[in-house]
């Protein structure tokens, strides 16, 4: 059986960092596991600019930021095993993997970090109703098609809810000559970034049909249109407000889900609201010495996020197998999302072992205005910042210095407070 210090699952953007970091920070013996043909993961096919600005200072192509990475990985002498499937991780670290050349084999880990990613919510999850016809595709599928291989899905879209990635498909599409007729979005506010609606709609002058969702699917082999009606505050269609688009394809961007089947397989315990491992500060989930980082512990907005998030990942699986692959055994305290914060990551903290600050990422659930995030141990206020408007679409990163939770005993709490 191969041994090895550290096994990372995944070759995207934040597998690639994790491995940099913990080389970076002294482990030599790490291989990544990949199941596509190359690095990269969903950055080969994004092939618009908006990436790097944070880690690099400029700004890149999808591509472009994943190959920065890969040339490091290349650099460092980091083994990369593509056209590998992962089956299966057991509790102590053993992982069974699939490749074209070794076929099925098991390998030790010393540490593992879970880096695979999301994917998309597909239509079987929307319950919308209508026959299964040629031209209804998730925007990340479509993205693929048209960037990647050449494909021209369609001429005349309809995209379903605004997040990021149906945003930047309205603009592709656009530009390979189709015309986007709307983007629907079922919640009062869109799910995409504030840039995005300007740069990918507005530029174009798209509409944006907030509080509207599609409620019937028209065509049996082919699309020839959808209708879309106006929701009431319980996202239910109002009776009276259908309105026909013509369409020959339907674009879905309604969500992206963390791809946790190997973390739920494993017995590693899932936050429920982000569908993603309950993590420490370093990044650590409930089984020793197996790390989540990037979006498949939570969704990301910025893969800048990513990038620093799978750094301290690595620095995190480096530490576990420099102090001889044991647990750390100091008390622990909960973090706990209150009014108007969704989730925490991380879910606790071990404040009598600190080597960093602590940085505390969340997203709200809804839109405040004139607001201020508020942390708290017990009674006690670690920090107080004022937003002028906070919106579910943008990730929060808060950084708590390390020297305010030294001695620290009763448990973290994060709220949204009106100001």
């Amino acid at each position: 059986m191969r041994e090895f210090d550290l096994v990372i699952v995944g070759g995207g953007p934040a597998g690639m960092a994790a491995a940099v970091s913990a080389r970076e920070h002294g482990l030599e013996n790490i291989v990544i596991l990949e199941r596509d043909s190359e690095l990269g993961g969903i950055l080969n096919q994004c092939i618009h600019n908006g990436f790097g600005l944070h880690t690099f200072k400029e700004e890149l192509t999808g591509p472009e930021y994943a190959e920065r990475y890969a040339v490091k990985v290349r650099e460092m002498g980091i083994p990369c095993e593509t056209d590998t499937m992962v089956l299966d991780i057991s509790k102590d670290r053993i992982v069974t993997i699939l490749s074209r050349g070794r076929g099925v084999e098991e390998i030790k880990a010393r540490s593992v970090i879970l880096a695979m990613g999301c994917r998309e919510r597909p239509r079987g999850a929307l319950n919308i109703p209508g026959f299964r016809p040629q031209g209804v595709y998730t925007a990340g599928t479509a993205q693929k098609l048209v960037n990647c291989e050449g494909h021209v899905v369609g001429k005349e879209v309809v995209i379903l809810g605004s997040g990021d990635i149906g945003l930047i498909m309205a603009r592709r599409m656009t530009l390979e000559g189709a015309h986007v007729a709307a983007v629907a979005e079922l919640m009062p506010y869109s799910s995409g970034l504030k840039r995005n609606i300007v740069q990918c709609l507005d530029d174009y002058d798209i509409p944006l049909l907030l509080s509207h969702t599609v409620v019937d699917i028209k065509g049996k082999e082919k699309l020839e249109g959808v209708v879309i009606a106006e929701v009431d505050s319980k996202n239910s269609p109002i009776a009276g407000t259908e309105q026909f688009y013509p369409c020959d394809t339907l674009l879905l961007s309604c969500g992206l889900i963390p791809e946790n089947e190997l973390s739920r397989n494993c017995g590693i315990d899932i936050d429920p609201r982000t569908n993603g491992p309950l993590v420490d500060e370093g990044l650590e989930t409930s089984i020793d010495g197996v790390f989540a980082c990037g979006n498949v512990l939570h969704v990301h907005d910025l893969v800048d996020y990513v990038s620093e998030e799978a750094a301290r990942a690595g620095e995190s699986a480096a530490s576990f197998v420099k102090r001889g692959c044991t647990a750390d055994d100091t008390p622990a305290i909960k973090v706990t999302a209150l009014n108007g914060v969704r989730y925490t990551v991380p879910a606790e903290i071990h404040p009598d072992d600190l080597l960093t600050d602590v940085h505390i990422r969340f997203r709200v659930t809804g839109v405040f205005k004139d607001c201020a995030i508020v942390i708290k141990a017990g009674d006690t206020e670690l920090l107080r910042r004022k937003s002028r408007i906070l919106v579910p679409s943008e990730m929060l990163d808060i950084i708590i210095k390390k020297e305010k939770l030294c001695g620290i005993t009763e448990d973290i709490t994060a709220a949204i407070e009106e100001v």
